[in-house]
């Protein structure tokens, strides 16, 4: 089965909640989920991010979901990586 193992989203989100909850909860919206987030922009009431999320099996709908979630919107998909299983990397 071909599994999600890395896929970078360009975000949307208000300034709540913090950088820091809001990669909380998506890292936990996957097992063993590591997410990487980079604030690219801020203005008065929002800020654009660059969010990398990467694990064995990445659940991509609860991702969006969690993102929703917190107010967030998902702008676009700017690279994904997949595999089989089995496959090392």
């Amino acid at each position: 089965m071909v599994a999600i193992k890395r896929i970078v989203l360009d975000v949307l989100k208000p300034h709540q909640p913090s950088a820091i909850e809001f990669a909380q909860a998506i890292a936990g919206a996957s097992d063993d989920c590591h997410v990487r987030l980079l604030v690219l922009e801020m203005d008065e009431k929002t800020e654009t991010m660059q969010i990398e999320v990467s694990g064995e099996r990445i659940d991509f709908d609860a991702v969006k979901m969690s993102i929703s979630d917190m107010g967030g919107s998902l702008h676009s998909i700017d690279e994904v990586e997949v595999g089989s299983n089995g496959d090392a990397g």
